[in-house]
C-alpha cells in the first residue's frame, strides 16, 4: 500500500467531513487507506461518520481523550502504507497536493518528512509551513521578535527547500524513517510532538523538506484556544521539548529560556482572565462590520445556499469583500485555494450538498 492517511478528530465533525472528501479526491487512483481516530468526541462525530463513510474509512473510537500523539500512534501501528500522512481535521487538501508530495518523497530517498504550503482561512500563507528548530538561541531571538530564522523566511515559497520542522497539520512521513526513530512521543498530549518528531528525523540522518503543494488549514478549529487547559498544554509542551533535548545545557542557558516560557504562559493567562472579566461585565468587542456572504457555484447549490441565508438572516452580495462561500460540488479544491490566495483578506466559506451547512473559520452555519 502506498499511503496511509491518519486524522485525529475531537468535536469537529463538519470540518472533518470536508477534510475526508478532499483527501478522497486528492488520493484518487492511489492505493491508500484513511484512518480516523475519534478522541471521545461529544458532538455526535462517530455516528455522523458511520453514516457517511461506512466503508471508506477505518474508524477508531477511543473511550477517552488520548491526546494527539497517542491517538496518531494507535492508527500508525494499524496502518500499512509506505508513507504515513498525519493530517489535521481542519484542513482542505488540494487535488494535486498529495501526489506532488509523494512524487517528491519517491525522488528524494533521504527525505524522512515533508510539509506543504499552508493557507489560513483568509487566504494568507501560514508562516508555520516552514520552521526551524527552537534551539535556545533561535528561541531567544523569537522571544525578542526576530522570527526570520525560526520561520525560515529566507526560503522561496515556490520551490522545495530543506527545513527543520514539519508542521503536524500536514506531516508526510516515510515508513522506514518511523521504523528507525520510533513513533510520536506520547509525553506530548498536544502541541510540540511535531517538533520533537522532526528533530528525531534529522538526528537519524534523514532530511525534512518543504514542498510547495497547497492546502488550507483553518489553524486550530479542533482546539479551544481560549481555554485555560490550552495554555497549560501548549506551554507544558514547550517545556517538555526543551527539557528533553536541551536539559543538559548550562543553567545559565536553560534558566532564561524556562523563565521566558513561564512568563509567556502567565501573560496568556492574564489576557484570558481580562477578556472573560470584560464579557462577564457585559463588555463585548465591537464588530467592525457585519459579515457579507458571497456565493460562488452552481445555480442548484445557490438555491440551497439562499435557503440558509433566509433562515439565518445573513447579509449577501454578488461580489466584494466578505465571506466567499464556494460550492465544493462544482469547484475543485485547487481552484478554491487559488481564488482565496487572490482574494487575501476575504474569509473562506464552503458549502456542499453532503453536509448541508456553510463552513467558515468562525462558525458552522446551517
Amino acid at each position: 500500500m502506498k499511503l496511509s492517511v491518519i486524522i485525529v478528530n475531537y468535536n469537529v465533525r463538519y470540518y472533518l467531513e470536508q477534510c475526508i472528501y478532499s483527501v478522497q479526491r486528492a488520493a484518487e487512483g492511489l492505493d491508500y487507506e484513511i484512518f480516523v481516530v475519534d478522541n471521545h468526541s461529544n458532538d455526535g462525530s462517530v455516528k455522523y461518520l458511520k453514516k457517511r463513510f461506512k466503508d471508506s474509512i477505518n474508524l477508531i473510537e477511543c473511550s477517552h481523550n488520548q491526546g494527539f500523539a497517542k491517538a496518531n500512534n494507535i492508527a500508525i501501528r494499524q496502518s500499512q502504507g509506505e508513507y504515513v500522512l498525519l493530517l489535521n481535521p481542519d484542513t482542505i487538501v488540494g487535488e494535486n497536493s498529495i501526489r506532488q508530495v509523494l512524487d517528491f518523497m519517491d525522488e528524494h530517498p533521504q527525505a524522512g518528512g515533508a510539509g506543504v504550503k499552508m493557507y489560513d482561512g483568509c487566504g494568507c500563507v501560514a508562516r508555520e509551513s516552514r520552521r526551524g528548530l527552537p534551539t535556545p538561541f533561535v528561541s531567544f531571538l523569537k522571544m525578542l521578535g526576530f522570527t526570520k530564522r525560526y520561520y525560515m523566511s529566507y526560503l522561496s515559497w515556490d520551490e522545495p527547500g530543506r527545513i527543520e520542522v514539519v508542521s503536524g497539520a500536514f506531516m508526510m512521513l516515510r515508513r522506514t524513517a518511523l521504523d528507525k526513530i520510533g513513533l510520536l512521543d506520547e509525553d506530548f498530549f498536544m502541541y510540540g510532538e511535531d517538533i520533537d518528531l522532526s528533530y528525531r528525523i534529522l538526528k537519524a540522518g534523514y532530511e525534512n523538506w518543504y514542498v510547495p503543494a497547497r492546502i488550507i488549514h483553518y489553524k486550530g478549529e479542533s482546539t479551544q484556544k481560549s481555554s485555560f487547559r490550552y495554555v497549560h498544554v501548549f506551554y507544558q509542551a514547550m517545556l517538555i521539548f526543551f527539557r528533553k533535548h536541551y536539559g543538559h545545557l548550562s543553567l545559565l542557558v536553560t534558566l532564561p529560556i524556562k523563565l521566558a516560557i513561564y512568563f509567556r504562559a502567565l501573560i496568556a493567562l492574564f489576557q484570558m482572565f481580562y477578556m472573560r472579566l470584560h464579557r462577564s461585565l457585559g463588555f463585548f468587542p465591537k464588530r467592525r462590520y457585519d459579515v457579507i456572504y458571497i456565493f460562488k457555484g452552481s445555480k442548484k447549490m445557490r438555491s440551497h445556499f439562499n435557503a440558509i441565508v433566509r433562515r439565518k438572516g445573513l447579509t449577501t452580495a454578488a461580489s466584494g469583500k466578505g465571506c466567499i462561500v464556494y460550492d465544493t460540488t462544482k469547484l475543485s479544491y485547487e481552484d478554491i485555494i487559488s481564488d482565496m490566495a487572490a482574494n487575501t483578506g476575504c474569509i473562506l466559506g464552503t458549502y456542499s450538498k453532503e453536509s448541508g451547512v456553510i463552513i467558515t473559520p468562525m462558525e458552522i452555519v446551517g
